[in-house]
């Protein structure tokens, strides 16, 4: 990895480490918790195939923009419970994400797993190279997408709750 770092978050969640990596690596479960709280993903554009060299990704639409964020890469490095790595590409076009041209620029992400007993703390890590200033403005993002994976779990945990 020779990418500057950029920047990363963590957080704790209340919920096994098994749970938590499902959540990430399941592209049915990626697909309704994967992006900013006050936005929406875009329904069948998300995949993940668990394995060194799988594709993974997602599209985001963002109306008040009038665009949709389309996000893929490929898986680099898995550990499972442990440690996920992957590129990340990220375009506007419909058609290019339909391609989903590797030789374009990327970012580096390291996604680490740490189960903590009742608790599993997530660390999400960003290399690569953003306009001057943006870094906050993604890490921003970030966190808002790791506040949708909290949302996401405490429904799903409701729902099971609802059935015993």
């Amino acid at each position: 990895m020779n990418q500057p770092f950029l920047y990363s978050v963590e957080r704790e969640f209340p919920i096994s480490v098994e749970r938590i990596w499902n959540a990430w690596t399941d592209a049915s479960e990626l697909e309704v918790w994967y992006h900013p709280t006050e936005l929406n993903s875009v329904k069948d554009a998300t995949a993940s195939e668990l394995a060194i060299g799988g594709l993974w990704s997602c599209g985001v639409d963002v109306p008040a923009h009038n665009l949709v964020a389309y996000f893929y890469g490929k898986y680099t490095k898995i550990i499972q419970n442990e440690l996920l790595e992957h590129t990340m590409h990220y375009t506007e076009s419909a058609e290019e994400f339909e391609v989903k041209d590797f030789t374009t620029p990327s970012h580096h992400i390291v996604i680490e797993f740490q189960d903590r007993g009742a608790m599993t703390w997530v660390k999400f890590s960003q290399y690569g190279e953003l306009p001057e200033g943006e870094e906050k403005q993604a890490q921003a993002g970030m966190n808002s997408y790791l506040e949708s994976l909290a949302q996401f779990l405490i429904s799903e945990n409701q729902k099971l709750a609802g059935k015993g």
